[in-house]
């Protein structure tokens, strides 16, 4: 006969393995429901047949050093290598390597947490008056929005200089401009998360798509694929900020009964999830090594490329392997670009990657064509599981990751990149951190009780 769960976990990513692994370890009886076929949330790796490589369709780089994730790979002596490699970047139609970072920081560091707060795009209206006749300053102030919507998959219109600046901060603190990958990928964590939770007896079922919670204090059901159902006094919400803010008749959305109070919705109001579209290309060879084609005697070729920028409207940013030199490249779409994209079908997608290569590389679509092998692609904001990439506040959005991380009755728990209020969310650490912070707050409530509980607003 089981146990009865002390603890529903909803959710299998980041946040729900890791809330699930230190309440397993802690000794109470966790299930994990999921609706996809595989744990990993928006962390999907698959391995490259042919280059025997990781391919990621969802989160990629370790940004930093956050002790989140370093701490489990080096445990388990998992090789981890620093991405490498040159920087190019296409301005007015010209191949050359990047200058412009500096001016782009510089822009950057005058925003202020002490005035109220703005959207990127009127901070770049008031800040750097001079740009109107500095035509460098001008292009930094371009680069330096094209870096916030490409960085963030964020509307620059509405996201946070707060919330921005706050991100900044945290990635300092972690060599956050430093990017590494892990030997396999984000598959090597996943893997880790799986032992780990084996080990400490976590019951995970997927395929479970939640329907509707029915909870009141200390009591919970989470009613799933039309018929099933599951008790526990506790759950643990980690779901996308993307599926909390679905309204109930669209698919992979989830009824609260009773509703969710008023503060938790004010939140959701005030958080936006970024939008991507992402497609990666295996071709026969590194066709990039031979470029560019108009280079002077003894300059340099794209052979030791890493991040290739422009400002392209299909797909401006594109990244390599490197320091591993494999016949792989991935083209990156944010916001607008991603707009134009999302909900196309794969075919498409594709056409338009190897079109963005031909204008930028000056590449052949007939000859990309002929060598490219293969493509990867996930549509993330047509997956109704995550309905997005990953989240931002937006102006006026000070203190909703907290508003939305807030337990409710001792009975609803949350978790997940957009409830981090360390200044990681969009991240795989982020989310790590979280799904830690809301397992001890589970603990501290079955250590004290049910008295003395607030109720909802």
């Amino acid at each position: 006969m089981s146990i009865p769960p002390d603890i529903v976990i909803i959710g299998a990513g980041a946040a729900g393995l890791a809330a699930a692994t230190e309440l397993g370890q802690a000794g109470l009886a966790v299930s994990i429901l999921d609706a996809r076929n595989r744990i990993g949330g928006r962390i999907f790796t698959l391995s490259d047949p042919v280059c025997h490589a990781p391919v990621e369709l969802g989160a990629e780089f370790i940004h930093g050093r956050p002790p989140e994730i370093w701490d489990l790979l080096k445990k388990r002596r998992v090789r981890v290598k620093e991405v490498d490699g040159d920087n190019w970047c296409v301005q007015s139609g010209h191949l050359g390597k990047c200058d412009f970072f500096s001016e782009v920081d510089e822009i950057l560091k005058q925003m202020d947490d002490q005035t109220p707060d703005e959207s990127f795009v009127d901070f770049l209206k008031h800040c750097c008056r001079q740009s109107k006749t500095n035509r460098r300053l001008q292009e930094a102030k371009e680069r330096a929005l094209s870096y916030v919507t490409g960085f963030n998959a964020a509307d620059p219109s509405q996201v946070s200089v707060h919330w921005l600046l706050k991100g900044m901060r945290a990635e300092e603190r972690i060599e956050g401009d430093r990017a590494f990958r892990a030997q396999h990928g984000y598959a090597d964590l996943i893997e880790i998360f799986q032992k780990q939770l084996l080990n400490a007896g976590v019951s995970i079922q997927l395929g479970i798509k939640v329907d509707s919670i029915h909870w009141r204090p200390g009591n919970v059901e989470v009613r799933a694929n039309g018929s099933t159902s599951f008790a526990a006094p506790r759950v643990l919400i980690t779901l996308p900020l993307g599926v909390l803010r679905a309204s109930t008749e669209e698919n992979g959305a989830v009824r609260f009964a009773p509703d969710l109070p008023r503060q938790k919705k004010r939140a959701l109001s005030k958080l936006a999830m970024g939008k991507v579209i992402r497609v990666t290309l295996r071709f026969r060879e590194r066709f990039w090594v031979r470029l560019p084609k108009d280079r002077r005697k003894g300059s340099k070729t794209l052979a030791k490329m890493s991040f290739l920028f422009s400002q392209d409207d299909c797909f401006p940013t594109w990244w390599t392997t490197m320091p591993e030199r494999l016949p792989i490249i991935t083209g990156w779409a944010p916001f607008r670009c991603a707009e134009r994209l999302s909900g196309q079908n794969e075919a498409f997608v594709v056409e338009q990657s190897l079109q963005t290569l031909n204008r930028l590389l000056g590449v052949s679509t007939q000859e990309l064509e002929s060598l490219l092998q293969h493509a990867y692609f996930h549509d993330w904001q047509n997956d109704p599981f995550s309905r997005g990439a990953y989240s931002h506040a937006k102006v006026g959005g000070d203190g909703a990751q907290a508003a939305l991380a807030s337990p409710i009755e001792n009975t609803l728990f949350f978790a997940g990149e957009a409830t981090d209020i360390s200044g990681h969310n969009g991240t795989v650490h982020g989310a790590i951190a979280s799904g830690r912070r809301a397992a001890s707050e589970i603990q501290r409530s079955l250590r004290r009780g049910d008295d003395g509980l607030t109720r909802p607003g």
